[in-house]
């Protein structure tokens, strides 16, 4: 199948109750309604969920999360999730590492990238991040730190068999300004099978760490990062995305309605059969007036 579909049922539907009801059981669309967000449905087997603010977004993202991972270790016993990272986690990871009934020493952690070159202290190291976000919060201790100081060769092959050791039961990932999919900036590669390679940022990946906080200058953003690749991440069970803030209005408009094509890189999520992306109304600001009219 082609990357580059133009699915066009989903460019100009407004979703009344009544198109859901047509549409509902369709190979293309999911529709669910719920009680903390209004919710549309779009692209093949993708959910949008959107709502007033990040705070509420992240609250819902978590609970969904939470319940994936309850679920995988009710049925399998432990649950092997990816964690994403950024400024647009923050809320998400607040509300998981305060959910109730999740056996985090029966949870197994990986991340999507990491900076090469960058020392783990660093504010901006993501795994400074997620041992303090995440990892020491609730005390995961089954994780695959990207260690970006060591020879990204032999890291990758480290942590990519230990990925590919069995299933993931659910990836927590973001969009980027410039639509990329963990470090995996336009044009990306949707061909890969490899688990991780090493990419090179573009400048518009560069100026959003920099926008974001987590640097002094420009020319202190890494070039190169660790990356998981695109195909890898759609191997999970389960995408959830949290997507807050009006920045990322370009990004989820050319996810959600644009090409599916490696110069949107997240758009690539509509082609797998459980994903979820979560919007408040700023990130949801550009999808068209008919979908907007029903959030």
């Amino acid at each position: 199948m082609s990357v580059r579909i133009r699915e066009t049922m989903m460019e100009r539907e407004a979703f009344s109750r009544a198109t859901a009801a047509r549409l509902k059981g369709s190979r293309f669309f999911r529709y669910e309604e719920s009680g903390d967000g209004r919710i549309f449905a779009a692209g093949r087997r993708m959910i949008i969920k959107v709502f007033d603010d990040k705070r509420s977004l992240g609250l819902a993202a978590a609970n969904q999360a939470a319940d994936a991972i309850r679920t995988a270790i009710r049925e399998k016993n432990r649950a092997r999730m990816i964690a994403a990272t950024g400024a647009s986690q923050f809320e998400l990871l607040d509300a998981l590492t305060s959910a109730s009934g999740i056996e985090w020493e029966r949870v197994e952690m990986f991340h999507l990238d990491e900076y090469i070159g960058l020392p783990a202290e660093h504010p901006a190291s993501f795994r400074n991040y997620l041992r303090t976000r995440l990892i020491d919060k609730v005390g995961i201790v089954h994780h695959h730190l990207l260690d970006g100081e060591r020879d990204p060769a032999a890291v990758i092959r480290t942590v990519g068999q230990a990925l590919q050791s069995a299933p993931i039961d659910v990836a927590l990932v973001g969009i980027g300004e410039n639509g990329h999919l963990a470090f995996n900036d336009p044009p990306a590669d949707f061909d890969t099978e490899e688990p991780y390679l090493v990419v090179t940022l573009d400048d518009a990946c560069r100026r959003q760490q920099l926008g974001e906080g987590w640097f002094e200058s420009l020319d202190d953003v890494p070039r190169q990062a660790i990356s998981m690749g695109v195909r890898q991440i759609l191997r999970a069970s389960e995408i959830i995305a949290a997507v807050p803030d009006a920045r990322k209005a370009k990004a989820v408009a050319a996810c959600c309605e644009g090409d599916i094509s490696p110069l949107a890189p997240a758009s690539i999520l509509r082609t797998h059969p459980n994903t979820t992306i979560y919007l408040d109304k700023s990130s949801a600001a550009l999808l068209t007036k008919p979908l907007r009219r029903n959030l």
